[in-house]
Formats: structure tokens, sequence, C-alpha cells
């Protein structure tokens, strides 16, 4: 396997990349706003039956592979497709079954659904699969702990994954054991777009001025010892009486939420990835650090979201594949 397309299937959004195998380099790519909840609503519009689903998605990612062909001037025929996220959710391409924790961050055990190449779609296809706990799912973050975990290390380590709706997900000997879902992204979403707390704060640039930085400690500090049905109320009373301009403000209530995540870790020495865009990771970390984690003798570490996806698929598809 010279080439494959990943495929990050998520909700809202649509990324095809042209990968080159050996070196994980993005060769070309594809972004669209065709997300699977989207193409669900679309594809229920044509009131076609279950069995003939798999094929109006796979005609939107062939559109898209036809747009990689034109720009990159070659035939992708034969190349395998790698798809995570949604698309093996109850609205997505097909409706798979999660794999019950623990799973083996080798990747070989998760649940994978495989069709072969045909004369219409000449393109093996593998989609990976959801996780499930008893009491939390995850679809998509396992390709990326996947691509993030080192086989043969069997300490234990936690991986968090920033976002709308943050994951920590607990790795020991070389299986994932557990994971908790936050909603700190949606959180801060709703209070500073839809609460009273709105006209308090101002959309912030950068973290790296000294105020702004200043205010996100004092956030993330006040989040270890009051109730965030309180201290989120801060906000309101932090501009009325001039304390933080509102960018100041804005970075505060980022830290205030953060930091709420985060101290469900306190107390435990254990090394720390975390696993986001750059922003997210830097916020993050600068959190971990006022909060005095992840304790003597561990480490904090920091990878891209995008290369652990594809590494995850790589790895993925070479133990269910043979490739």
């Amino acid at each position: 396997m010279n080439k494959f397309l990943s495929c990050d299937w998520g909700t809202s959004t649509f990324r095809l990349r042209l990968i080159e195998a050996e070196s994980l380099t993005v060769i070309e790519e594809e972004n669209s706003k065709e997300g699977i909840a989207e193409t669900y609503r679309l594809w229920k519009q044509t009131q076609k039956n279950e069995d003939e689903r798999l094929s109006f998605y796979l005609d939107i990612i062939l559109k898209h592979i036809e747009a990689i062909e034109e720009k990159s001037n070659n035939s992708l025929n034969n190349v395998p497709i790698i798809i995570s996220g949604m698309a093996s959710s109850t609205i997505g391409m097909v409706d798979l079954p999660y794999k019950n924790l623990p799973f083996a961050t080798s990747g070989e055990d998760l649940e994978i659904f495989i069709t072969d190449a045909s004369e219409y779609v000449k393109h093996t296809i593998a989609i990976i699969s959801g996780v499930r706990s008893e009491d939390d799912v995850i679809r998509g973050e396992e390709t990326k702990i996947i691509g993030c975990a080192v086989e043969g290390n069997n300490n234990e380590h936690v991986y968090i994954l920033p976002g709308t709706h943050p994951k920590h997900i607990e790795v020991k000997n070389g299986q994932v054991i557990g994971f908790k879902t936050y909603m700190t992204g949606e959180f801060f979403e709703l209070l500073s777009n839809k609460s009273i707390l709105a006209v308090s704060i101002k959309k912030g640039k950068t973290l790296q001025s000294e105020q702004n930085i200043q205010s996100f400690s004092e956030g993330v500090k006040e989040s270890l010892h009051s109730n965030l049905l309180h201290s989120s109320f801060l906000v309101r009373t932090n501009e009325l009486f001039k304390k933080y301009s509102l960018e100041e403000n804005y970075f505060y209530l980022s830290g205030l939420l953060i930091g709420n995540e985060l101290k469900d870790i306190t107390g435990e020495t254990r090394n720390i990835t975390i696993v986001g865009n750059a922003a997210l990771n830097n916020q993050y970390i600068d959190a971990l650090h006022i909060l005095g984690l992840p304790g003597e003798g561990a480490a904090i570490a920091s990878i891209n979201a995008d290369a652990a996806l594809i590494k995850g698929q790589n790895k993925v598809y070479k133990k269910v594949i043979g490739i």
C-alpha cells in the first residue's frame, strides 16, 4: 500500500486526504460541510430504502475522490479508503456495533466493516467503528489513540482530546481501559453566546498577552475551590466591577471550564498526552501546569490530532487487512 485515502467523517464536517503511506504525509485534501448529520438528512429526503443508504453515502466520497484526482492529475483506482468517525453510527453509512472496552492500542480488535473493490467503487473500504463503556461512547477518538500509543509501553497513561466534547482516555498495559466525555466546549459555546454572560465576553484572539494569561490562570485556579454554577456568574461581575476586559473575561471563562474538566485527574501521577490542535493543546498544557499536573516523575506531551488520526488509520488497516 503506497497510498491510502484517509476519511474523517464527523457529525458536521467531511475531510478526505490522500496520504503517502510510508511517510504519512498529506498529498492532497478535500473538506466540506457534508457531515454525517446533513448527509443523513438528505438521504432521508430521497425516501430511498435502507439497502440504498451505503451507495448514497459512497457517492459523496466518490465525488471528493474525483476532485482529488483532478488536483493530483492521477487516477486513484485501487487506493484503499479508511474511514473514521460518525460513518459507523446509526445515521452513518453503516450501523456498526460498538466495540466493548477494553481494546488494544494496536487496533487489531476494533469493529471494522470492510467492502472489497467493485466495478462501481474501485476501492477497498474499511470503516472503523466506535467503542463503548458501561455509560459512555467514543467514535473517531479510538483511532487517534491508536495513532498516539506506543506498542509495548506498559505504563499508565491518560490521553486528553480537547474539543466540543473532550475525552479523557485511560491506557494501561497496551489496552484502553476507560474513558470519560466532558461537555467543556459545548458549555463554553452556550455560556459565551446564549447566556447572560454573552454581554461580558469578547472572543479573544490569543492567549499570549500577559493579561489574557493572567485571567485564564485565575479561571483555572477558581475551578479548584468553587461550584461552577456560582463561579460562572463571576464572569458577569468581573465585567461589572471592571476586574477584566471583555477579552480577558473570555479567557477567564475558558480557564474556569477547562479547570473544572481537568480537576477530575488532580492528585494522580500519570503521563499525560494532549491530542488536539496547537491552540487548544497549549491551553490545556498551561491549565495542567497551573493545577500541578501530572505530578512528580510524570510528563506531559502534545500531539496533533490530525496526525494521530492518520497514523491510527494506517495502523488499523495494516493490522486488519495485513498490507
